[in-house]
């Protein structure tokens, strides 16, 4: 089987780099064989796992979806590229890793709902979990009793403690994010933070079958919720914890969903961080709690759809990525570091994605971190970003001139020199812009 899922990434020309591969593999694993899907080709009927590696039209997407048993798992070895979104939108989003080098591409993963990934009565043995919660101190001892009655009843360990706040009554992102990170540090089994105010239909168990590094739920499908929050034990999860808190310290004001939003996009372009998205059975409001959906940590919420945080309006242009489980045009994709001891960065802006083949622009991305892999030019820092629209590409410019990096504006069906970021150092106008030129095909 080892075999067969190498030639068949081999093959097709898939480039996964080890998290991606190891994810594919538990898959793979778990639900059985892996076939490939071009152009919403219906897969055979007994695969466990279905490769889509081609966006499907519109057609094509509802055939291959009514084609999928329930049962099995879809990946999108690209999931960067936003020509996959509709077909995304008609199934459940499991998970999202990120790029790195060796593996430069988002791969999603996703399928019909989450009981072919967690069967109820699932066996399978558990690592060790400790839910850990926090409150306000002027809340009072007994804010928590709910959720450690709970705890107690299902044998699970966990530190439950009230906190020192700026505010009385009121706990900052950037306390939450401190309380949790000295409980990884003061712990070695993998967190489950779980607000203070909800409560447990059943043991949490399903983060730790999942063998992820980091797993939350995105409320409406776009907005990342910080109630329930799982941080597995490695440098990945760790990364996240540390930015999150350092976004939350500079920027106080901003809600927590929108910093945890940032944190995530900030460390999936520097590493291979492996999220899952946690069903709403992890995130259910307090009304779903007496009706016959399932549901397993239930939240002091109500379950009209509102916005968890107090601007409706705030941070619209998210929203459409988010719910693509990607980064988006304002969101650098990737970010490579480099040998080299300066630390000039350099900025890749890849337009016309939205009119090129899925094909074009994964060999176009693996092309510029091949370059800079290859010759980096001096630069300590390569971001690339993809921007289907002129907006995109106007905050990404923006961006990188505040940050003072270099910027090279290419589309994916352009040639690129094998000594291109060599030849844009080398430029004497540090503050233009460097358009790649040619014509399509």
């Amino acid at each position: 089987m080892q075999t067969d899922l190498d030639q068949l990434l081999l093959s097709n020309g898939i480039r996964l780099n080890v998290v991606q591969r190891r994810r594919l593999d538990w898959l793979v694993q778990r639900l059985g064989t892996a076939v490939l899907s071009q152009g919403g080709s219906v897969p055979v009927r007994n695969s466990g796992v279905v490769i889509v590696v081609e966006p499907p039209s519109g057609p094509a997407a509802e055939t291959l979806y009514r084609s999928l048993r329930a049962d099995c798992a879809v990946v999108i070895p690209f999931g960067e590229n936003p020509a996959f979104d509709f077909f995304k939108s008609k199934l459940t989003d499991f998970g999202t890793i990120g790029p790195s080098l060796d593996g430069p591409h988002e791969m999603w993963w996703g399928g019909i709902n989450w009981r072919a990934i967690a069967p109820e009565g699932d066996t399978r043995t558990v690592a060790p979990l400790r839910v850990v919660s926090c409150y306000p101190r002027a809340f009072g001892d007994d804010h928590a009793n709910q959720l450690r009655d709970k705890l107690a009843e299902f044998q699970i360990a966990s530190d439950i403690a009230p906190i020192d706040t700026v505010v009385d009554g009121c706990m900052s992102a950037s306390e939450k994010a401190a309380f949790i990170l000295r409980m990884w540090q003061q712990h070695r089994e993998p967190l489950l933070f779980i607000k203070a105010d909800a409560t447990l239909s059943e043991p949490p168990l399903l983060p730790s079958n999942l063998d992820c590094d980091i797993a939350f739920h995105k409320w409406n499908r776009w907005e990342m919720s910080a109630r329930t929050l799982y941080i597995g034990r490695s440098a990945a999860a760790e990364a996240l914890l540390r930015n999150w808190h350092h976004i939350a310290t500079a920027y106080p004001s901003v809600w927590e969903g929108y910093l945890l939003d940032q944190a995530w996009s900030l460390t999936s372009s520097q590493m291979s961080l492996d999220t899952v998205w946690l069903p709403r059975s992890y995130h259910a409001p307090t009304e779903d709690a007496g009706t016959p959906r399932h549901t397993t940590v239930v939240h002091n919420l109500p379950a009209d759809n509102a916005d968890l945080g107090p601007d409706a309006e705030f941070a619209v242009a998210m929203r459409g990525v988010r719910r693509a489980s990607r980064s988006g045009g304002r969101d650098s994709m990737i970010v490579v570091t480099s040998q080299a001891t300066a630390t000039d960065a350099i900025t890749v802006i890849m337009r016309d994605i939205a009119t090129s083949d899925a094909r074009e622009v994964a060999a176009s991305i693996e092309a510029v971190t091949g370059a800079f892999a290859a010759d980096c030019g001096g630069f300590g820092r390569l971001e690339l970003s993809l921007c289907p629209w002129q907006d995109d590409i106007r905050a990404a410019k923006s961006a990188a001139k505040s940050a003072n990096n270099r910027i090279i504006e290419i589309a994916p069906w352009q040639t690129l020199p094998a000594d291109l970021f060599r030849a844009v150092a080398q430029t004497r106008d540090s503050g233009s812009v460097v358009v790649m030129a040619g014509q399509r095909s």
